[in-house]
């Protein structure tokens, strides 16, 4: 028996705008994927980005325009002591974020459970990590294993609206990021954004989220982010990772923002130095005024003017006082500064 034959025209097609979660590194109702090697910090960034959905704020170079609920799923990391604290700990409305209950039946890719979720829930956004868990025994490997997983999740994701965010792991062959990304190319294929994820410079604890395949956007801004094991997770920023440094796992040449965080660092140990005598170095050392900025935002520099003169300070656990502009504690007169009192 023949098949129906169904021809579409384009003018009865009506072209709609590209909708977005976080622009431009995860559209909405589309896959995307957060992948790097073990210990990286890519679950940690998907439960950064999990946080700023439920309160609608906190994601750099973009936007969440409102609250929103999340489902967050993790085959590796136990719920109660690391999924919930870090969570937790990056800030998120805990009334937001749910987990389908998978001690009966685990979840694959397929499985309508997580299109019942999102409906009932109005989810925003689906986290599945890692990528491999979701697979129902699937061959990974197979481009006929993935495919019809991977189908059947972009449908779900294009009915819903919602972003699925797929959390993978890394291998070690290949030179290109598809190639390293785990199992079969058609997982890297089926995404329509992959942001890649590794050690940023020398320092162990700043990371980069490099967007290495944006299919609905020019690529965004690499993205620097503090990975701490006391302090948490703290987004730092713009960057100039390329895919190629985080990628490698080798010791690589120190980042501009790097350079530029340790400059100021070293600068300002034995004190306050005027801010024209910092602008200078950071000229002399061929670092932007923008990633200079950066950097003294970061490390909570402070800024205070004495005399005809700014200075710039490390922060120090010193009160604060008024100084007036007739330079006398506080007498009345006109605001120009808040002074440490060391300084005053």
């Amino acid at each position: 028996m023949d098949k129906a034959l169904k021809i579409l025209t384009m003018r009865d097609v009506k072209p709609e705008p590209i909708e977005w979660l976080w622009e431009p590194y995860i559209p909405a109702g589309k896959i995307s994927i957060i992948q790097g090697d073990p210990g990286s910090g890519k679950t940690t960034m998907a439960l950064a980005i999990a946080a700023a959905v439920t309160t609608g704020k906190g994601l750099p170079g973009g936007y969440c325009e409102f609250p929103a609920d999340v489902i967050v799923q993790n085959a590796e990391d136990g719920l109660t002591d690391t999924i919930i604290p870090r969570l937790i700990q990056c800030g998120a409305d805990e009334g937001m974020v749910h987990f389908i209950d998978e001690d009966e039946e685990a979840l694959s890719l397929s499985d309508e459970r997580i299109e019942r979720a999102i409906m009932e829930k109005s989810a925003k956004l689906c986290i599945l990590d890692p990528i491999q868990a979701y697979l129902n025994g699937a061959n990974m490997n197979s481009a006929n294993g993935v495919r019809p997983l991977m189908k059947r999740l972009g449908d779900v994701a294009a009915r819903t609206g919602c972003a699925m965010l797929l959390v993978g792991h890394m291998n070690k062959n290949g030179s290109r990021s598809q190639y390293r990304s785990l199992g079969s190319v058609d997982i890297f294929a089926a995404a329509r954004s992959v942001l890649t994820v590794g050690k940023l410079g020398t320092d162990d604890d700043v990371r980069a989220a490099v967007h290495n395949k944006s299919n609905l956007s020019a690529p965004g801004a690499s993205q620097a982010f503090g990975f701490d094991p006391v302090s948490g997770f703290t987004w730092l920023g713009d960057c100039d990772a390329t895919v190629d440094e985080v990628m490698s796992g080798k010791p690589k040449q120190e980042s501009q923002f790097a350079k530029a965080r340790r400059l100021i660092e070293t600068a300002l140990a034995n004190g306050a130095v005027p801010a024209a005598d910092m602008e200078q170095l950071a000229e002399e050392k061929g670092i932007s005024f923008k990633t200079f900025k950066r950097a003294k935002e970061v490390l909570g520099v402070i800024s205070y003017q004495r005399g005809r003169l700014w200075y710039w300070e490390m922060p120090i656990d010193v009160e604060y006082e008024e100084c007036t502009s007739e330079g006398q504690n506080g007498s009345v007169g006109q605001i120009t500064a808040l002074v440490p009192l060391s300084q005053v």
